[in-house]
């Protein structure tokens, strides 16, 4: 079985200077492209909504599909991808998760890949990070959530641990990237 590197909305809009910024989104950005030769597939998802999605009564507007936010960090090395991810495409499709993808069956996908453990990084933990764990959970692959190349929104003080305390008692693997 094979390791691949599931690499979440690390876009414009939620790095420094985005509409909807996490403070430390350029931060984790050379430890993913680090954690690329480290694994045999690279997935990464993008936010990719339409204008005018539901999603944005409850977020600042944000990754509306092909706009300069929706694109990837330039710091990200997007040269080592093999796969791209579309998820929250529809009007009212909020789309945490990458298993909720519209443009692949993400666990299709997988599953030709031969792949067996998914190492999560990406942006935000508390939210597409952890949506996108807990499913590759419930799905059965090895979860792993690299702890030092993901950073939280925390609109509430302490969501980001809260998430990955429930990330980890529903199976997943928390480690820091030195250990894939």
């Amino acid at each position: 079985m094979k390791k691949a590197l599931l690499v979440v909305d690390v876009q414009n809009d939620f790095c420094p200077g985005g509409s909807l910024a996490i403070k430390e989104g350029n931060d984790i950005v050379p430890i993913i492209n680090d954690l690329m030769d480290k694994v045999d597939v690279v997935i990464a998802t993008k936010d990719w909504h339409p204008e005018g999605s539901t999603h944005f009564e409850n977020w600042p507007v944000h990754c509306v599909a092909d706009k300069k936010g929706s694109e990837f960090n330039p710091q990200l090395n997007d040269k080592k991808i093999d796969q791209i991810v579309l998820k929250g495409t529809g009007h009212d499709d909020p789309g945490y998760s990458a298993f909720d993808a519209t443009n692949i069956s993400l666990p299709d996908y997988l599953k030709q890949q031969d792949i067996g453990s998914l190492y999560v990084v990406g942006l935000a933990t508390d939210y597409c990070v952890r949506a996108s764990a807990l499913d590759a959970c419930k799905l059965g692959f090895h979860t792993y959530v690299v702890t030092d190349a993901i950073a939280a929104v925390n609109a509430k003080e302490g969501d980001g641990k809260k998430a990955l305390d429930e990330m980890y008692k529903a199976g997943c693997i928390l480690l820091e990237s030195k250990e894939v």
